[in-house]
């Protein structure tokens, strides 16, 4: 929640009226609209917002495994598991699958966002040639500087929970060959 809401505050301030405050130094009627577009071919925001979802679904998975662990022994009025301190089969699978389906995602969006923006700065100019602009003519982001730097901060984010998504992973699978190997 914490993170949604330095999402929503950040980007508020940063990225308010985009749209009009990108200006290209032609009155040519749809030349700034079209050249808006062909830089801006999702809104940052709108991708960072469907990033956070997709991010945090996985994890629904090992909340809904353990919630159907729960209702199964309120049936059945015993306890499923026989000591506390193992762990199921299941939900240690369900937790290992969020953790490579949220690493992926995380990889997945660095990448589309480094293909959409071609890199992670917003550069102040741009040169449009499309049509209906009558020839290249330079078009100007506002605040380019604010958002690179909000940017690096949601790339190394983004980078810092991958890190530490193939850590536990690595931390996980380790701790099960151990275990495994010492069990023989």
């Amino acid at each position: 929640m914490s993170w949604m809401f330095l999402r929503d505050l950040l980007t508020e301030r940063v990225w308010k009226d985009e749209q009009k405050e990108f200006e290209c130094n032609s009155r040519q009627p749809g030349c700034e609209n079209v050249c808006f577009d062909d830089f801006f071919p999702i809104s940052q925001v709108r991708l960072w917002a469907l990033q956070l979802i997709m991010v945090s679904t996985p994890s629904l998975l090992v909340v809904l495994h353990v919630a159907y662990h729960e209702g199964r022994e309120k049936r059945h009025r015993k306890k499923l598991y026989v000591s506390p301190g193992t762990t199921d089969r299941g939900l240690w699978y369900a937790y290992l699958i969020s953790l490579i389906v949220k690493t992926g995602f995380e990889i997945g969006f660095l990448v589309l966002f480094y293909k959409l923006y071609d890199g992670f700065t917003v550069p102040y100019l741009i040169k449009c040639d499309l049509k209906p602009c009558p020839n290249t003519v330079d078009c100007f982001i506002s605040k380019p500087t604010e958002k690179t730097i909000f940017i690096l901060f949601l790339v190394i984010t983004s980078c810092l929970c991958i890190v530490l998504n193939f850590i536990e992973l690595s931390f996980l699978v380790l701790k099960c060959f151990i275990k495994c190997f010492l069990s023989v």
